[in-house]
């Protein structure tokens, strides 16, 4: 059982990657998320996770400097955007998220979207980033499984993580099946369905049973469904909440019951209809 925010999953290479981390998607760059990534790892957090396309690297880079933690104790992803694609301009721009981070190295870099015709060039280029040990894992996300089939048909390392939209309306179970029998780790994005669950009944009634709030059922559902979850917020005291989901445990038959909200719907783009 996962104890606390220290915990992690190993990746099929090795590397321990925390189950639970901080999202930046839609923070403002500047003053916001420079706060946000310090209130996170002030309280425990031990990853962040941004993308050139979130255009706030800089603001997350020195959230992580102005921490006090040492860098080698956060986990730190970022993505190449789907304009970037392709093997030199990938090789690029993660010379340009390093740098707008000021990192010497990222502890897992992603292809954002699958770009049909080049999301295989982009994964050489970061087959390429991995063995110089500029980055510690490499992965997808928003791939589905026929894109995952297709990758692995020339890839020489296997995508460590899968991040994707994942949430009880969306609950990912022949994605979540192929993973886990390739051994590649699902990730969470947008796990609280950009707040549209949070007057869920079935949710609250489970929230109440435990003393907690839906949000927190949500993301202990993720943590217990052996998924790592990203949760996003730039209040504090959400930040905080969201993270104290590790004194409880779902019981099989609620987490049958969260499983059944499941009507395959989006918030975010479908990864085939996606407007590259």
């Amino acid at each position: 059982m996962v104890k606390n925010l220290d915990d992690t999953t190993v990746l099929h290479n090795g590397i321990k990657m925390p189950w639970f981390g901080l999202g930046v998607f839609k923070v403002e760059s500047g003053e916001e998320a420079v706060n946000a990534v310090k209130a996170a790892i002030k309280n425990g957090y031990r990853s962040i996770d941004t993308a050139s396309a979130y255009r706030n690297e800089e603001s997350v880079g020195k959230g992580i400097r102005e921490s006090g933690v040492p860098r080698e104790n956060i986990f730190v992803t970022s993505k190449v955007w789907n304009s970037d694609q392709g093997y030199d301009s990938t090789l690029e721009a993660f010379d340009a998220s390093i740098n707008r981070l000021g990192l010497d190295y990222l502890d897992l870099y992603l292809i954002h979207w699958p770009v049909k015709g080049k999301y295989k060039e982009t994964w050489k280029a970061l087959e390429e980033i991995y063995k110089e040990g500029k980055v510690r894992a490499i992965g997808v996300s928003n791939f589905h499984v026929h894109h995952l089939k297709d990758l692995l048909q020339n890839a020489k390392i296997k995508p460590m993580v899968n991040q994707v939209e994942l949430h009880p309306r969306l609950a990912q179970l022949e994605l979540r099946t192929y993973c886990k029998d390739q051994g590649i780790q699902l990730e969470a994005w947008s796990p609280l369905m950009q707040g549209r669950l949070l007057d869920n009944e079935i949710l609250a009634e489970i929230g109440e049973k435990h003393n907690k709030t839906t949000a927190q059922v949500i993301l202990r559902w993720d943590i217990q469904s052996e998924i790592v979850t990203i949760p996003k917020s730039v209040k504090e005291h959400r930040i905080i909440e969201n993270a104290d989901i590790f004194d409880f445990e779902l019981s099989n038959e609620e987490m049958e019951k969260i499983d059944g909200l499941n009507q395959n719907k989006r918030v975010g783009s479908d990864p085939d209809n996606f407007n590259f």
